[in-house]
């Protein structure tokens, strides 16, 4: 999700790190740069290194400048990085590529700054790097046969395929990051398991149906016709009733607040993100006024112990 200016938190990390760190994230997603300081840490620090590899990723399929063979090649460089636990591969992927060619400010300063993030990414356990590079590996594969494949998205499965491997894994990265902050959601694990995919889904749907113009200008498309677009809107409102469900589940299983709120801040901001595109159509944006509204008053409930639903369905 990309919001107007939000109102930023202050890091609670201001070790120069933690200082570049919070940059990146500020310069590569204005809404998680919003919603991942909620989080209590450990959990905040290993979701903002896995959102910054995320990204990286992210800039190896979506840049239409590199040709698609340097662009795989550099997507299975990191995944081979990952799996054998080599910070310095992670560096390599990079190393054949014109990063002058990256059109988003904010994505050349991360890979500018990368050194620092993969110095932070060694410095993790060893449970938890497996674990990131474990999912990030499985996102990694889904772009890269997108790439390989050659074929734009034609049909309403290939763009949930598509939301699934590129948010819906992430959903499932991040369920197994809150048990580890919060023990007590080993009970709900199943239940949490089930609905994640739907999570990162009703995200990146709503992105879909927002950015459609602006992706159409850099070479992308990712909803087929009209036709589909309608039916996309549908699907984006049901994986946000399911997102919610995830929510509820999290406050009855005693996850930590910082979580519920994170969480709650996300889906809050694609639910009423979704009802203005559907409203008035691609490129709308929420209001700095009304993004910290909600982020005032979702602190504030989770912090209180109330429950944050009402503000998600």
């Amino acid at each position: 999700m990309s919001v107007p200016n939000p109102p930023m938190p202050t890091p609670t990390d201001d070790t120069p790190t933690g200082d570049t760190l919070a940059r990146l994230l500020e310069v590569s997603s204005r809404t998680f740069a919003l919603s991942i300081p909620l989080l209590p840490e450990p959990c905040r620090k290993r979701l903002t290194l896995a959102y910054l590899l995320f990204r990286v990723a992210d800039t190896f399929e979506d840049e239409t400048a590199w040709t698609a063979a340097d662009r795989v090649a550099a997507l299975d460089a990191m995944c081979v990085a990952l799996k054998d636990g080599s910070a310095e591969g992670i560096a390599r992927a990079v190393a054949g590529l014109d990063l002058s060619k990256i059109n988003q400010s904010g994505y050349a300063e991360l890979f500018d700054r990368l050194p620092v993030v993969i110095e932070a990414w060694s410095e993790l356990d060893d449970r938890t790097r497996s674990t990131i590079a474990g999912h990030l590996c499985r996102t990694i594969d889904g772009m890269a046969g997108w790439i390989r494949g050659g074929r734009p998205i034609e049909t309403i499965d290939d763009v949930r395929r598509y939301c699934y491997h590129v948010a819906g894994i992430v959903g499932e990265l991040c369920t197994e990051l809150f048990i580890d902050q919060s023990p007590a959601l080993e009970a709900t694990r199943t239940e949490l398991a089930e609905l994640s995919p739907a999570f990162g889904e009703a995200l990146q749907l709503v992105n879909i149906l927002r950015d459609e113009a602006d992706d159409a200008d850099e070479g992308r498309r990712y909803i087929p016709s009209a036709a589909a677009r309608t039916k996309l809107e549908a699907i984006a409102g049901e994986a946000i009733g399911k997102a919610a469900d995830y929510v509820r589940l999290l406050e009855a299983g005693g996850a930590a607040p910082g979580i519920v709120a994170f969480n709650a801040l996300n889906l809050a901001l694609a639910r009423e993100t979704l009802a203005l595109v559907i409203k008035l159509g691609p490129g709308v944006k929420l209001g700095r006024d009304r993004v910290s509204e909600l982020h005032a008053e979702i602190v504030r409930r989770t912090k209180a112990g109330q429950s944050v639903l009402d503000l998600l369905r």
